[in-house]
């Protein structure tokens, strides 16, 4: 069935969303040391940690730190000159970052929410390596707010301030390098409460939220400065919460794959169990591929390995089905494998294929006792990695019996999912005892103005047409055209610049992120003072941001347009005239927009072109 074709409110759809955002502080949460991101080749050190699940206050293990220490891995870790002993977890944190609490407190302003009156700073036990301590520092700052929707109304359950986790750089075979640039960043967590009943309502209410977010001209912008995480389930399926979603214009797309995903494993469940299906024990079948043509299984064998086999009864046809576009259910037994050490599985409702023979496929079903509507899913792999693969695919298919296992999904760039690690619980969080207690106050933090008021105000009282007041409100420079104005600039100048003429240069290839704030403003400066020809704007910010290390006044001499006064540039244009003096004597004034371009490219952005238009027409009128 197409997602299109699903009835939501007959499945009973029911959504909530995590948005998690960077702040764009000078310190970090819990640390001095600056927010900003380094390159991995500025690193000047690296450390290494292992890391093991501890047990809550009440003595129990969350199942998710728990299958994750099943993988053993070392993790290593990129410091920098900036890395603090806070953020290498050798020396207690400092109280929480003032700043970063206040831009906290506007955001819950904004969500209509109730600031707690104290706050305690937890631990949220993780072990993945994303924290060389085992644990996220994270409190509770809002409750109880509300956004406005065109579906209705859906609920902000809970406001957390958190420190953000440390950078994914490298996978390898023994573990993970992280950068700790990001470790310590203060971060925003917005949970709304399952109110999303249709996957068009779940991208409004995560718009909404981003718009609210960036009217605080506090939070971080670009790849990966925000994350949503969306929990999603229907009536006969079970919560299922979908991390790491960075592009909000694929949020509906990605609801629907996962109704689409839990209704047919429903599906898959109920023929599964009238059929009368099971899941058999798992068994060596390496000595039936002794002599096997696939590339995949004779690569594990020649370095030592096995082959594991499980018979799935009555499973026959429905491993292949497909449940996401271009995934089956083979695919999640698969990711279950996977986080095991495995490449993936073979399973008979795809071979004989891959270098499988059909002589072989017949030999592995007799072996482990499969018929003609059975299947059969194999593993090849070094001899441990392929016995805990396969138990993990017979987990996996004794769930599909059951239909829709709840659990954590990580987001893939196509709009599906796989299977990351089960759902973590309660026993994750234990208090932390070394930041005391801090008493917010929301009385002392004004409310932001919104970007949709900012639009309306731009356009009443700057003068900005409808679009550039848009784009300039909703862009990543809003703060900086709002110093631009008060600081006198010409809005309709600061406006151009920051967003058509940076645009246009990008586009050119130039290097526009190596344009800093000072260097923007320098430049608007100048022009809004007459000292630079807008003409020459173009020139001076790419020479800027070839040599960032140039004022804009230096800029302007490197790109040859410093040094031209009134005399000079009417002395330009009337050698001009002289040189076209036939034509101006046969056409009179018509000869002027012929002309004006050949000033303009003769003083190359010298003068500014209400300058040089005015002394034209008068050494034309000389003339004619």
């Amino acid at each position: 069935m197409s997602t299109s074709e699903y009835d939501y409110e007959s499945l009973g759809l029911i959504a909530g969303l995590e948005i998690h955002q960077q702040l764009d502080t000078a310190t970090k949460l819990f640390c001095d040391s600056p927010t900003t991101i380094r390159e991995p080749d500025e690193a000047d050190r690296t450390l290494t940690r292992y890391l093991h699940p501890t047990k809550s206050e009440l003595g129990e293990l969350d199942d998710a730190a728990l299958e994750e220490s099943r993988v053993d891995r070392e993790f290593e870790y990129l410091a920098y000159d900036t890395t603090c002993l806070v953020e290498e977890d050798d020396e207690p944190p400092t109280e929480i970052d003032s700043e970063a609490l206040s831009v906290a407190m506007q955001i819950a302003s904004l969500l209509d929410m109730s600031v707690v009156d104290q706050v305690h700073v937890m631990r949220k036990l993780v072990i993945d390596g994303s924290n060389t301590s085992g644990f996220q520092r994270t409190v509770l700052l809002g409750q109880e707010g509300q956004i406005e929707t065109s579906d209705g109304p859906v609920s902000i359950v809970d406001l957390m301030l958190e420190e953000e986790s440390a950078q994914r750089v490298e996978e390898r075979d023994e573990g993970v390098l992280y950068s700790l640039d990001r470790l310590g960043i203060p971060l925003v967590e917005i949970g709304t409460g399952p109110d999303i009943t249709s996957p068009q309502q779940a991208k409004e209410a995560a718009q909404e939220i981003g718009m609210l977010l960036r009217s605080t001209g506090a939070v971080k912008r670009g790849l990966g400065t925000i994350r949503q995480d969306v929990n999603v389930s229907i009536a006969d399926g079970a919560r299922v919460e979908i991390k790491g979603v960075q592009d909000l214009a694929t949020i509906d797309e990605l609801v629907e794959f996962e109704v689409q995903r839990q209704a047919e494993l429903v599906e898959i469940a109920t023929e599964l169990t009238e059929s009368g299906a099971s899941v058999g024990e798992t068994v060596d079948v390496t000595d039936i591929f002794e002599d096997t043509d696939s590339g995949v299984i004779g690569g594990a064998l020649s370095s030592g390995g096995s082959v594991m086999a499980v018979p799935l009864f009555e499973f026959d046809g429905d491993v292949g089905r497909e449940i996401q576009p271009d995934r089956r259910l083979g695919t999640e037994f698969s990711d279950h494998a996977k986080r095991h050490g495995a490449g993936g599985i073979f399973h008979t409702d795809e071979l004989p294929a891959y270098g499988v023979t059909a002589e072989e496929v017949t030999a592995l079903r007799d072996k482990v006792g499969a018929g003609n509507d059975d299947a059969v899913a194999i593993v090849a792999a070094e001899t441990e990695t392929a016995e805990l693969s396969i138990e993990a695919v017979k987990a996996r298919a004794e769930t599909a019996l059951e239909g829709v296992p709840e659990e954590t999904r990580g987001a893939n760039d196509d709009g599906t999912t796989r299977y990351l690690r089960p759902l973590p619980g309660a026993a994750r969080m234990y208090p932390e005892t070394d930041v005391p207690p801090v008493e917010p106050d929301p009385s002392e933090v004004p409310t932001p103005e919104l970007l949709t008021e900012k639009v309306d105000r731009y356009q009443d009282e700057l003068g900005l047409d409808a679009g550039l007041a848009e784009q300039v409100a909703f862009g990543r420079r809003m703060p900086l055209f709002e110093d631009a104005i008060a600081a006198g600039i010409d809005a309709t100048l600061a406006a151009t610049v920051l967003e058509s003429t940076l645009t246009e240069l990008r586009r050119d290839g130039v290097s526009v992120e190596t344009l800093t704030e000072d260097h923007l403003l320098s430049v608007l400066f100048l022009v809004d003072d007459g000292e630079l020809a807008r003409e020459g704007l173009n020139d001076v910010l790419a020479e800027l941001a070839s040599n960032p290390d140039l004022t804009a006044e230096e800029a302007i001499e490197e790109a040859g347009l410093a040094g031209v006064g009134d005399d000079e540039v009417r002395e330009i244009i009337a050698g001009v005239v002289e040189r076209n003096a036939e034509q101006v004597a046969d056409e009179g004034m018509a000869a002027f927009s012929g002309l004006m371009g050949e000033c303009m490219a003769e003083l190359r952005g010298k003068a500014d072109g209400e300058t040089v238009s005015s002394v034209l027409r008068e050494e034309i009128g000389k003339r004619s």
